[in-house]
């Protein structure tokens, strides 16, 4: 049990006069906090015991994630687990803790694969990059102006389509496999053509995926080899996108032939040019 002396607000006072903290009656303010503290301390149980569940499903899933891409180090699960506790200094919801868990996987200093897992029908597996820097996007889309073959594959193979939807744009400007971000350019970039073949991918700002779960799916004995399937069909995909940000040169078209065929920071600068014929 948390115990706090009782305290009020300071009552104001000239800049010679001597005042004395009242310590006879709680306010408002420190019966929330007694509250507050008390109920962190009722839960701190209750959370401990789930962060042990999800730590060894962590273990167990990375050692799956390691097999399904050799790319990833199969680190422990402290070492990938986001912290859960919530930045509020510039919150209004003062909420201690994060409502759910979740963890990144990727070889280091490169995009990968997001897993978050939270109750009501929010638990995700996600891929790719969000909102890459100035200088990542402008080595994607100069990589894409010379070759989009490879990722057009990628994204265009059966079993990715059958998770995230056609490699294209939807009609209804909704999300559809790496098209209809909130952050999608409504005009071509600067610099590049509003008529080139590939302005769809040159005009996304983020290239990411995201397949949600069930809160019974989640729930089910096989939900780590569920998940694992989905991280090998977002693999060829996440291989692709580390590559076309960190090379630059005339044969990155050829590619990985294995990722074609499998399955699956700053304000920049647009175009003042509108893009509708």
């Amino acid at each position: 049990m948390v115990r706090l002396q009782s305290c009020s607000t300071f009552p104001k006072t000239r800049s010679n006069s001597v005042f004395k903290v009242q310590t006879s009656r709680y306010t408002a303010r420190s019966l929330s906090q007694i509250t507050f503290l008390n109920t962190v301390n009722l839960l701190e149980p209750v959370f401990r015991l789930a962060e042990k569940e999800w730590k060894d499903f962590i273990e167990e899933f990375t050692t799956l994630l390691s097999e399904v891409d050799p790319q990833v180090p199969p680190l422990p699960a402290k070492d990938v687990s986001h912290r859960i506790y919530r930045d509020v200094r510039f919150s209004n919801d003062k909420t201690p803790y994060k409502t759910g868990f979740s963890a990144s996987f990727s070889r280091s200093g490169r995009k990968g694969i997001f897993a978050g897992f939270k109750p009501g029908g929010q638990s995700l597996l996600a891929a790719g990059s969000w909102q890459p820097g100035k200088n990542e996007i402008a080595m994607i889309r100069n990589n894409i102006v010379r070759s989009s073959r490879r990722l057009r594959n990628v994204i265009s193979a059966p079993a990715f389509v059958e998770l995230f939807g056609e490699a294209k744009r939807h009609p209804k400007n909704e999300r559809q496999n790496i098209f209809g971000m909130d952050d999608e350019l409504k005009v071509s970039p600067k610099g590049f053509d509003k008529n080139h073949k590939d302005i769809d991918l040159l005009k996304c700002r983020s290239f990411a995926v995201v397949h949600y779960f069930k809160d019974e799916e989640v729930l089910q004995e096989d939900f780590k080899e569920e998940v694992a399937r989905i991280a090998s069909i977002v693999r060829p995909f996440v291989h692709c996108l580390n590559d076309l940000m960190t090379i630059s040169n005339e044969d990155e078209d050829d590619g990985d032939a294995e990722d074609e065929d499998e399955g699956g920071d700053e304000d920049e600068d647009e175009d003042g040019e509108d893009d509708e014929p």
